[in-house]
């Protein structure tokens, strides 16, 4: 059964923190984590069952504090990396852990999901990702395409490169970066690169956008004043790989080419108030959702700027080579930009969203009320696209 309509799951806390679950191809699964001050936290595991459109769930307790950001590792589905806030002599500081799920988080709460909540099981500490000179962790990426043995984690002003050991119970720093300049500079959030063999990154901290060679510890380009105000998040292009996208308070969405910084090539302004998230779709990368506090979530078919502008893929020196003679060929004009839908289930601000791994037309939002919304692209732009 296929149908457009979305499935809504509710939690009984608040949640800002989601991700689809990367290593787990063949279920769609998402995990999402809870910000509460009074009860233990908690990781929701939440299996959506295609079929029959309904939503499966199990629960995880995270008693380290409230969850700020999760990322589920690419190679090993039972294990995840937290940062959560905890009070430490008297103030909160930001940390962050690797995770592993009960081996058995599964067994039979399907049948009764009630009886899962009342005796729920605890997340295993796998290794802590910070020490007291590095506190403050703002979120922690693991390397895309890895083995689940390298994370970038990014604590105030330093983004820290950690080598995971013995099955992520042991983590050590191979290298480090770290933010120069007046005041006090802190990363708000980042993205690895899935290109160049997974040795760039790219940060964000207030309105500026850096990039970073890991080999070097370098910064490769700048992106000073991005935004108006406060970057909140990045992605990079799955298919194009010098092409990024950043979105901000400034109600803005903003895609870059990286090889010339000086001005966006596209920029979005279809929210009207801080926009939280952007992701690309894995498969399709046109596709582009965003997030805001506005409580909508939009999804924009950014065909003009995509690895498929004319309806199959192209390289970017078949582009550049079109421009020159585009007089030629009227069939080859590409396709033109547009917003797909902009979704209303929520009635809080949207603090992310994520496309499933298992599922390339269907995707996840998360508000900050506890409400998660699955959603599909709308059929007729997925046979538009396929066919």
């Amino acid at each position: 059964m296929e149908d457009d309509a979305p499935v809504i799951y509710g939690l009984e806390f608040q949640a800002r923190a989601l991700t689809a679950q990367t290593a787990e191809t063949d279920a769609i699964r998402f995990l999402v984590g809870t910000q509460s001050l009074k009860f233990d936290n908690q990781i929701h595991i939440i299996d959506f069952d295609d079929e029959n459109n309904i939503i499966n769930k199990n629960v995880l307790l995270h008693q380290a504090g409230e969850i700020w950001h999760i990322a589920a590792s690419p190679a090993d589905k039972a294990v995840l990396t937290t940062c959560y806030n905890k009070t430490s002599d008297s103030r909160v500081v930001s940390c962050a852990a690797v995770w592993r799920m009960p081996c058995d988080w599964d067994s039979g709460s399907h049948e009764s999901p009630d009886d899962s909540a009342h005796n729920p099981q605890t997340l295993e500490l796998l290794c802590h990702l910070d020490d007291s000179a590095h506190r403050n962790t703002a979120c922690v990426l693991w390397e895309p395409m890895g083995d689940g043995n390298r994370v970038i984690s990014l604590a105030d002003n330093h983004a820290l490169l950690w080598d995971l050991q013995e099955s992520s119970t042991q983590a050590t720093v191979s290298s480090t970066a770290t933010l120069e300049g007046k005041g006090q500079l802190k990363f708000t959030s980042g993205k690895w690169s899935p290109h160049h063999n997974c040795s760039q990154l790219a940060t964000a901290n207030d309105t500026t956008i850096r990039g970073w060679d890991l080999r070097t510890m370098s910064q490769i380009y700048c992106i000073e004043n991005a935004h108006g105000q406060l970057v909140r998040d990045l992605d990079f292009n799955p298919n194009r790989q010098y092409y990024l996208a950043s979105c901000g308070d400034d109600c803005k969405v903003k895609f870059w080419d990286v090889r010339n910084v000086q001005e966006p090539v596209k920029v979005l302004e279809d929210h009207s108030h801080w926009v939280w998230s952007v992701r690309y779709n894995h498969s399709h990368d046109q596709l582009v959702l965003t997030a805001s506090s506005d409580s909508r979530l939009i999804l924009s078919n950014m065909v003009s700027i995509s690895s498929e502008p004319f309806g199959h893929l192209v390289d970017d020196e078949e582009l550049s080579e079109g421009e020159d003679n585009h007089q030629e060929d009227k069939s080859k004009e590409p396709l033109k930009d547009s917003v797909v839908s902009t979704y209303e289930e929520h009635e809080d601000s949207v603090y992310a969203a994520e496309w499933s791994s298992a599922d390339p037309w269907l995707f996840a939002s998360l508000s900050y009320d506890g409400r998660l919304v699955i959603n599909r692209v709308p059929r007729a732009l997925k046979y538009r696209i396929l066919l």
